[in-house]
């Protein structure tokens, strides 16, 4: 369903131009992304792309062969010599990173004349979440920019007196052996400016990078850029170099090609894309017309004054900039730690894909959240690494099947990223943790599963050929096994990270086995999931990390994978299995937040909605926004304070407040699950569900909800509330509606909101 949209909350504007780059306005196409600082005189634009990552020596890494070294490091762990087979599965190995992304080059736009004196009067920059399109105007000129998912290219209209034209590699932190060379010229008719990227070590990964641009308007050129009277219309291409020549002929065709239509045309092309996508969900808390019409600055700064309490408006405004930032940095790969976009060299974690954790974390509301585009993106990243994680099966444990690594550079999935300390090839979940969102997508949309049945089938072959081990009873015993960085604690209280049944690694199995045999409609595995270690309550009452005598866990870790069984396989739930639904709450309100991570507060507020604790879904959030870990783009931060540069909350938030608006699974719908304080009336549209059900509108306040809904298939649905529980009969393609009203003689606001 496409609905008409309130202009104001689905965009945001400033008063004042990006003084650092991380401030910079945003627009991508999921392969190209543009970084709009937006000064008046002196536009700074840096352009980034999916695959640009420096060489490092790592892009030919292969796994290590240690099948051979198994039984014995499986004896030294359940001796309890952990840090003996820590070493031996690392055989010295020092922690080789992935390549670093990094960003491309900068486009200078300088305004020439007198009337660059002073500054500028009326100015406002602005991004369009419904068409990607970023704005700087003022009273005497305007830029348009925005990056084309119909012609993968970015489009740039500037509307000055006179203005100089530049490329530049000058970005903080570049390194010294990375050179640039920039151009510009003609050829015909046409003036370009090129630029070129040298990396340091050729052979060993890619050459270089190459960045082109059309200048189409009254140019002359001046050295290497361009002086330009009046109005004209800048096409950029981009393109990594992987072999020993360069391709700027071909560059140079796609925009001649392409320079037929003006900027409105380009535009037009592009939202006929962009924004279906975007408009299939909406969120309306009910934000006064005055608080939607707040810049950004200004919406930050009055959440910043009151830490104690989530501001609707920001929240708001944070679920549809959250939408746009995912929509805009999937595509050819799915978002990174960083999304699209950097804005200097020397990304933290090589702003990778960290696959433990983040990356799934960001997808969280690609499903529910109607966009399988994104998750058609991480298909794709898996469909080229897919015969990797077969090798590293293979080569680390002798096996058939998948075993994933803990994090990617997009170029390969080879499992190389480990050594003593960091035992990544002990990850055992990783394939079926990365697969959940394809396997979820089937779930939400009844597609046929394709090619991700075998792959199903292949993450419990290899659990079929791993679990060798059992104990006197004949239960599976899972060793070597990782939860997710971090250990037992030893007897100095510090974590040794390798150990015996994770309960991620458990409840990944125990998910392999059963999606594999639905999805093959074969079901072999039966027997090994019968015989899988069941889940611990330790003398807390709360769900252990591993299910083994001794182990101590560490309480101030920012992860909580041992809360995979709950969020989100769904396996451990309020309805089928409470009392193990009470110790995964037990397990989650003991764990502290160490450095407050912005995936570690989300992870937990994702629980909390499955827990439906409504409460400690407000929490968590708060951890996040009140915090100050979003930048004038609505980019988030790692850290609070604005500490690194990075996606996960920008992504996932969107996906958390669904989960607190709209749970569900096939066959049932809990409404308002888990819906923090304050959020006491408002309206999301166009949720999908797991089980084929999208919910076109649901509307809650005190006195009630008032859904509608519609099935792909006929079916009958039940559907629980705060408000009270119904079953609905649902007709395909029919649209049917639900009124549940608070009932009679309750005062009070609904519980749950």
């Amino acid at each position: 369903m496409t609905e008409a949209m309130p202009g104001a909350a689905h965009r945001i504007w400033d008063t004042a131009p990006a003084t650092r780059w991380e401030d910079a306005f945003l627009s991508g196409n999921g392969e190209y992304g543009i970084m709009v600082s937006g000064a008046a005189y002196a536009e700074r634009i840096v352009f980034n792309h999916h695959r640009f990552v420096l060489p490092n020596g790592t892009r030919h890494a292969r796994p290590p062969q240690l099948a051979d070294r198994l039984p014995e490091i499986r004896e030294l762990i359940l001796a309890g010599r952990r840090a003996e087979a820590s070493a031996l599965l690392a055989d010295g190995r020092e922690l080789r990173w992935t390549q670093s992304f990094h960003p491309g080059y900068a486009m200078t736009i300088d305004a020439t004349g007198n009337h660059c004196a002073g500054d500028p009067a009326e100015y406002r920059r602005s991004t369009d979440f419904t068409t990607g399109e970023v704005v700087v105007e003022w009273d005497a000129g305007r830029r348009r920019a925005f990056v084309s998912r119909a012609d993968a290219v970015v489009v740039t209209h500037v509307e000055m007196t006179g203005f100089v034209v530049g490329l530049t590699g000058d970005l903080p932190g570049r390194p010294d052996d990375v050179r640039y060379e920039t151009s510009a010229y003609r050829r015909g008719d046409r003036v370009f400016l090129r630029i070129r990227g040298y990396y340091p070590s050729e052979g060993d990964g890619a050459y270089g990078f190459e960045g082109l641009t059309l200048v189409q308007g009254a140019a002359e050129i001046v050295g290497d850029r361009v002086a330009v009277r009046g109005p004209a219309l800048l096409t950029t291409v981009l393109h990594r170099r992987d072999d020993a020549s360069w391709r700027t002929g071909e560059l140079e065709q796609r925009l001649v090609d392409g320079s037929g239509p003006d900027y409105a045309a380009l535009l037009a092309r592009h939202t006929a894309l962009h924004t279906p996508m975007y408009r299939r969900v909406s969120l309306d808390l009910g934000v006064p017309t005055g608080d939607r019409d707040l810049p950004v600055g200004e919406l930050i700064a009055r959440q910043n004054a009151d830490r104690s309490r989530l501001l609707p408006a920001l929240l708001e405004r944070l679920f549809h900039s959250g939408r746009y930032l995912m929509i805009s940095a999937s595509g050819v790969l799915p978002p990174r730690l960083t999304g699209l976009w950097l804005g200097s060299w020397g990304a933290a974690w090589a702003g990778d894909f960290t696959t433990d954790a983040n990356l799934n974390l960001q997808l969280a509301g690609a499903n529910i959240g109607a966009l399988p585009e994104v998750t058609a993106a991480h298909a794709a990243l898996i469909r080229d690494q897919i015969d990797d994680w077969r090798r590293n099966a293979q080569a680390v444990y002798g096996t058939r099947g998948l075993l994933a690594p803990g994090r990617t550079d997009g170029e390969h999935g080879h499992l190389f990223h480990f050594n003593a300390d960091w035992p990544w090839a002990a990850w055992l979940a990783g394939a079926d943790w990365l697969l959940y969102p394809l396997w979820e997508h089937h779930l939400v949309t009844g597609e046929p599963l394709g090619e991700v049945a075998g792959w199903l089938a292949e993450a419990a072959v290899f659990f079929e050929d791993f679990l060798t081990v059992t104990d006197e009873t004949g239960t599976v015993v899972v060793v070597p096994s990782f939860s997710v960085e971090t250990g037992p604690l030893d007897g100095d209280g510090r974590p040794v990270y390798l150990a015996v049944n994770a309960t991620m690694d458990i409840a990944a199995a125990r998910h392999a086995l059963a999606t594999a045999a639905e999805a093959t409609g074969v079901d072999r595995w039966a027997g090994l999931r019968e015989r899988l270690p069941a889940y611990r309550v330790d003398e807390r009452g709360a769900l252990a990390e591993w299910v083994w005598p001794g182990y101590h866990t560490d309480e101030e870790h920012r992860h909580v994978s041992h809360l995979y069984p709950v969020w989100p396989l769904d396996e451990i739930n309020p309805d089928d299995t409470p009392e193990l639904a009470a110790a995964a709450h037990r397990a989650l309100v003991l764990r502290g937040d160490e450095n407050l991570s912005a995936h570690g507060s989300l992870h937990r507020a994702l629980v909390a909605a499955r827990l439906r604790d409504a409460d400690l879904v407000g929490a968590n959030l708060l951890k996040i926004i009140g915090n100050d870990m979003f930048f004038r783009s609505l980019m988030s931060a790692h850290n609070p304070d604005l500490e690194i540069y990075n996606a996960d909350a920008a992504h996932t938030l969107p996906g958390v407040l669904i989960e607190a608006l709209v749970h569900s699974r096939p066959g049932l719908l809990w409404l308002l699950p888990a819906v923090p304080a304050g959020l006491g009336r408002g309206t999301v549209r166009g949720v999908t569900c797991r089980g084929g059900v999208a919910v076109e509108e649901l509307t809650w306040d005190a006195d009630g909800l008032r859904v509608r809904f519609v099935s792909a298939v006929d079916q009958r649905v039940g559907v629980r509330s705060p408000y009270g529980d119904a079953t609905v009969d649902l007709a395909a393609g029919v649209a049917a509606g639900l009124t549940l009203p608070r009932p009679d003689g309750d005062p009070g606001p609904a519980p749950a909101i």
